[in-house]
């Protein structure tokens, strides 16, 4: 491995520096885009059974709270579940906004690395192009030069593509992923509102005995 960075050059080291950047991302978003951190199963299901049965406490907001994305929109709903209809989707989607940044995480970088990284294989093939043209003098051809000029314009053109190709589909699964969840919990979000106001209704309008 020590002999292929020394012929493909300085040039890999740019290369080499964003794959150790990237493989910590793909690795901290493959297990952080987990669905069942994102959004748990039969989660909103849970929480309106307890608000109906037991009411609203402090000790509802923070248990669902702690259940990843969803269960903090969750419980921004449920905070505000005494206002208006209007108030409480605006919670909702003031701590979406939130949890929409979190969920993007990394990926802006992730997305710089699939891109830039043909171009720095790019970069250090015309490096070894500059080589290969400096081997040729007026006394004739160094073949050490040529062959050294020859392997950084390959090596690194091959190392830029090998890892473009995995960011960039890491990165597009991610972003796809991301966008999914964003539908989800929205769908979600309205479903608690509906109803946690369906049941304010009932109750109003409950006789009184």
């Amino acid at each position: 491995m020590w002999d292929i960075i020394q012929a493909a050059g300085w040039p890999i080291w740019f290369l080499i520096a964003a794959s150790v950047i990237a493989l910590p991302i793909i690795v901290e978003r493959c297990w952080t885009l987990r669905r069942a951190n994102i959004i748990p199963r039969g989660l909103v299901d849970q929480v309106l059974a307890e608000y109906r049965q037991r009411g609203m406490s402090t000790q509802l907001l923070t248990k669902t709270a702690q259940h990843g994305p969803l269960g903090q929109i969750i419980a921004a709903g449920l905070a505000n579940a005494q206002a208006p209809r209007v108030v409480m989707k605006e919670a909702i989607e003031e701590v979406g906004r939130v949890v929409t940044h979190r969920l993007d995480r990394f990926l802006t970088t992730l997305g710089t690395i699939a891109a830039m990284a043909p171009l720095m294989g790019l970069f250090g093939t015309v490096v070894g192009m500059i080589e290969i043209f400096g081997s040729t003098t007026a006394a004739g051809t160094n073949p050490a030069q040529l062959a050294h000029g020859i392997s950084i314009a390959l090596y690194n053109t091959g190392f830029g593509l090998m890892i473009a190709i995995p960011c960039m589909i890491f990165y597009r699964h991610f972003r796809a992923l991301v966008e999914s969840y964003i539908v989800e919990m929205e769908r979600e979000a309205i479903r608690l509102v509906d109803a946690v106001h369906t049941s304010s209704s009932i109750r109003k309008a409950a006789p009184t005995p």
